[in-house]
């Protein structure tokens, strides 16, 4: 069984004249061990299909199974349980909240399924360890590089142990070093049993992948 299959995915915005097609027809099916790249260019809808893979949005039409459940049918409410449980979402500039320390952006997660907050606390301590910031845990966002700053995104996406991290331009507002080391960790994750899914415009980060899927004006060129 694969992890996740699209079947003539279509998604649009808009009514009337105004409708624009983001997604027009994309079937796509994804191995649970693979690493893909999801490369094309602002507005070629790969934002949008990341969006329909979390389960942050619904498809106009078509079918997405995910471990062989539809989530096209699935009400929004199961849909946000499922990507808490099921998916880490990484963002290109890191989505931390500023007022919180290092380790209280990790616990997150953890504290909106109910997991008790020291138990909450001691798992974003071992992921923050586990992404090399564990000294960095009580400092918030403005006194981290951003480098650091993206190591604690990605620790709070792997705290609910996922299926699946999704990346979407994890390396765009970081310089070609620190872009390199985020890759390497990228890939440590992934090779520990964690499906990795990376939305990019950039070639190089693409190759870093073992499968490219391309997107042009909402289809695949290949995938």
């Amino acid at each position: 069984m694969y992890l996740i299959e699209l079947n003539d995915i279509k998604h649009s915005y808009g009514r009337g004249e105004a409708v624009y097609e983001a997604l027009r027809g994309v079937s796509l099916r994804i191995e649970p061990t693979e690493k893909v790249a999801i490369v094309g260019r602002s507005g070629s809808g790969k934002t949008t299909l990341l969006h329909i893979l979390s389960g942050l949005d619904s498809p106009t039409s078509g079918t997405y199974q995910f471990e062989g459940r539809d989530m096209s049918r699935m009400s929004s409410d199961d849909a946000a349980e499922l990507r808490n449980r099921k998916f880490g979402i990484v963002v290109q500039q890191f989505a931390l909240i500023k007022e919180y320390t290092a380790v209280e952006n990790v616990e997150l997660p953890l504290l909106y399924r109910g997991v008790p907050r020291r138990k909450a606390h001691m798992r974003a301590l071992d992921m923050l360890e586990r992404v090399g910031l564990e000294k960095m845990a009580t400092r918030r966002p403005w006194q981290l590089s951003g480098g650091q700053q993206q190591r604690v995104a990605i620790a709070r996406a792997l705290v609910n142990d996922p299926a699946v991290l999704l990346a979407d331009e994890p390396t765009g507002a970081l310089d070609q070093t620190t872009a390199s080391e985020i890759l390497n960790l990228l890939s440590e994750i992934h090779a520990s049993g964690v499906c990795l899914i990376i939305v990019t415009h950039d070639l190089e980060v693409a190759r870093f992948c073992d499968r490219s899927i391309h997107m042009v004006d909402g289809r695949l060129l290949s995938g």
